[in-house]
């Protein structure tokens, strides 16, 4: 049985009337690097807090390998995490603050930290404020690493960062994994690279899981088609859910999820990318949760 890094059941959490997340259920397999994706407000940074311990569950529960995050020493030895914007004490050096880290985590590796920023070419005895964004976020994936997690939380580390930047930072994210077998949950709305790094899928909308599946099995059972005009509610052998049609006069064009052959002699089939299928996931969300809202 292949073991859990990340399990959450019924998870909830609100902010006075503001419901952040809301039955929150998912499995995260050990040894997966994760894409957590959905529109601002979906639920995703109040998900990681949960996950770290920074936030209690007002319903539900989370687990990491297991155990409750949430003032449990002993579980966050285990999880390294990246906050957005990467907040790092603007006046230390990288030098000091992989000394400070020595200090406050029981298990350290600081040659690992220390290895890292050397081989990119980021000065270890400047202070992290005087260091660009890019360079930034190294330095704080590589004091995450430092800590030798089993699972790394990553809240849009790459948001702010050039072209150049983001691809050094998830070619690094990527060695890392490749070194030590860490789980990571990497959220980010910066689909194209996350195409290139992840092979699970977590999908949040109006604070619910829509998704969370492997990618190639999600793009396995997940087509395009092109064919003749259907009217709504037609259904096409084959096809188990639209999740998004489009119509000109004579011709339909359906993103659609297969539980069969489809007659190729009526429909062009052709393969979807992963942001195909967030796009098209959350454009059918958004309609019922606009719905909710108003019969509220």
């Amino acid at each position: 049985m292949t073991e859990v890094a990340l399990q959450t059941s019924g998870l909830g959490k609100h902010y006075g009337r503001t419901q952040a997340l809301q039955d929150c259920s998912l499995e995260l397999p050990t040894g997966r690097i994760a894409a957590l994706v959905g529109p601002n407000g979906a639920g995703k940074s109040t998900l990681l807090h949960l996950a770290v311990g920074l936030l209690r569950p007002d319903t539900g529960t989370v687990r990491v390998f297991g155990q409750d995050p949430h003032n449990n020493p002993g579980a966050l030895a285990d999880i390294g995490f990246v906050a957005q914007d990467t907040p790092l004490y603007p006046d230390f050096t990288a030098a000091e603050l992989i000394t400070m880290g020595g200090r406050l985590n029981r298990r350290w590796d600081a040659k690992v930290a220390r290895d890292r920023l050397t081989r990119l070419g980021i000065p270890l005895d400047r202070p992290v404020g005087r260091l660009s964004g890019g360079q930034r976020a190294q330095v704080a994936l590589g004091l995450a690493l430092a800590k030798r997690p089993r699972l790394l939380l990553l809240d849009e580390p790459v948001a702010a960062l050039d072209p150049l930047a983001r691809h050094e930072f998830m070619q690094e994210l990527m060695g890392a994994v490749g070194d030590y077998g860490t789980t990571v949950l990497l959220s980010s709305h910066l689909l194209a690279d996350l195409e290139r790094v992840c092979d699970h899928l977590v999908l949040l909308h109006t604070s619910r899981v829509q998704l969370s599946d492997p990618v190639d099995e999600l793009l396995a059972a997940h087509r395009r088609l092109t064919g003749p005009r259907i009217t709504a509610g037609s259904g096409v052998p084959g096809v188990a859910a639209v999740i998004h049609a489009s119509h000109t006069e004579r011709q339909s064009t359906l993103l659609a999820r297969l539980d069969g052959p489809v007659d190729e002699s009526r429909w062009a089939v052709h393969d979807i990318t992963l942001e195909d299928l967030v796009l098209a996931h959350l454009g059918a969300a958004a309609p019922a949760a606009a719905s909710s809202e108003v019969t509220a």
